[in-house]
């Protein structure tokens, strides 16, 4: 498998004074994601939990619904190539039918790209089979402002490189724990790994739980909060108008700006109460 970080020299000017000194950088790698044998997608990211972020992309495209429609999942790229882990095939169970890939849907993917507009929109009310609106979910405001300096403790090769996205999720059926952490160079590659784990372990829909992401809450972003049945979906930068809409019309709790002891709830406010854990 190839390794998460490389360390490069590089020529630091302070002042105008050059130093040479070795960098640690996040590596960046094409992974191709075939469905029975063709070709899906393919999605810039960071290497490490593949099968992971390649269920939980099916499953946020609505693809698959969990863990039992996927057969089996296996690197086949030719054994000591350059390629040997950046090609992963999935087999689909014999029940789950193919995906229709026609105009309105784009599987290229790249750090900050998906599905756009009204398409989008029509296409996860449509295809969503859960229903984050439902979840009667209640958690204290005191209780999301110490989120994401859980996240930041736990973001290992953000801080070897400063140039890795992160997701968590945390269970709050079980008093807020934090559940899992991933990094990657894409914010949407972090989310599908989070919730190809919690696919993994029989957890979607993610009842009861907050999605928490490190940069913006793009539509993309809350697109997969819903597809995988999320109520609240945080980030610690802003929301974009899509995004909001969509959160709107599904019943997700959409927080954004959650930095120190404030944050900004676009949608759902219900969910969110004032006053601490100990109430």
């Amino acid at each position: 498998m190839s390794r998460i970080t490389q360390r490069r020299r590089v020529s630091r000017l302070v002042a105008g004074q050059a130093t040479q000194r070795l960098e640690t950088l996040a590596v960046e790698e094409p992974l191709e994601i075939r469905l029975d044998g063709r070709p899906l997608t393919v999605t810039m990211r960071t290497p490490g939990s593949d099968v992971e972020l390649a269920q939980g992309f099916l499953l946020s495209e609505g693809i698959i619904a969990g863990r039992a429609d996927v057969q089996s999942a296996r690197y086949c790229g030719e054994s000591g190539s350059i390629d040997t882990y950046n090609v992963l095939d999935v087999t689909l169970a014999p029940h789950v039918p193919p995906p229709v890939v026609d105009i309105s849907r784009n599987f290229y993917a790249t750090s900050s790209c998906g599905i756009c507009g009204k398409a989008a929109l029509d296409a996860v009310r449509l295809s969503s089979r859960y229903r984050p609106g439902d979840d009667p979910v209640r958690l204290p405001a005191a209780a999301l402002t110490a989120l994401p300096e859980q996240l930041r403790a736990a973001q290992d090769v953000f801080a070897r490189t400063g140039g890795l996205h992160a997701a968590a999720l945390f269970d709050f059926t079980d008093g807020g724990a934090m559940q899992v952490v991933r990094e990657d160079i894409g914010r949407h590659n972090a989310v599908d790994k989070v919730i190809g784990w919690a696919l993994e372990r029989g957890r979607v829909p993610l009842t009861g739980s907050v999605l928490l992401v490190s940069g913006r809450a793009s539509f993309e972003l809350t697109q997969k909060a819903v597809m995988a049945g999320a109520p609240i979906l945080a980030a610690v930068s802003a929301p974009s108008s899509l995004a909001v809409d969509l959160a709107e019309e599904c019943g997700l709790t959409l927080v954004a700006f959650l930095r120190g002891d404030s944050m900004n709830v676009y949608s759902r406010p219900d969910r969110i109460t004032a006053g601490d854990l100990r109430q």
